[in-house]
């Protein structure tokens, strides 16, 4: 990936490396992203779909609560799986945005924006990386781009 537009080195003399390490950026992001999931959907997965379903999504007005709890887990799971290794990275990425979406929108709903009285702040930060990671696809460290079938 080039720099375009007139964007500048912060350090001249390292300018030749910038490509290199814009790429490495992004898997840096795109691999966190899909590790920070994980703590995302463990206490999901500890306490089982059902209690999800009441505790979360029933209380919070998302129904049918169960199913969206089943969802929401399958999602994450995948999420961070595929999202680390950058596989079927663009289909998983789109999930995650519509995931985000309605969680940001629940939270923003309930708490309005702030993270301290949890509103929806940290879940927009979610989907804004998710759909950074939705348009770029998997980058070239990635199982896509190994394969061939970045899509």
């Amino acid at each position: 990936m080039s720099t375009t537009g007139n964007t500048r080195a912060l350090i001249p003399a390292l300018g030749k490396i910038y490509p290199a390490a814009v790429e490495w950026g992004y898997l840096l992001l795109r691999v966190t992203a899909g590790l920070m999931l994980i703590p995302h959907v463990w206490p999901k997965l500890m306490a089982g779909p059902a209690a999800v379903a009441t505790n979360v999504m029933a209380r919070r007005g998302v129904e049918p609560a169960l199913a969206a709890a089943y969802i929401a887990i399958i999602v994450e799971v995948l999420g961070a799986i595929c999202i680390t290794f950058g596989l079927f990275t663009r289909p998983i990425a789109l999930l995650l945005v519509l995931e985000f979406i309605v969680i940001a929108k629940s939270h923003f709903a309930s708490g309005g924006w702030m993270a301290s009285t949890q509103g929806a702040e940290f879940s927009f930060l979610w989907l804004i990386v998710f759909v950074m990671i939705l348009l770029r696809g998997g980058g070239p460290y990635s199982l896509d781009r190994k394969l061939g079938r970045e899509i």
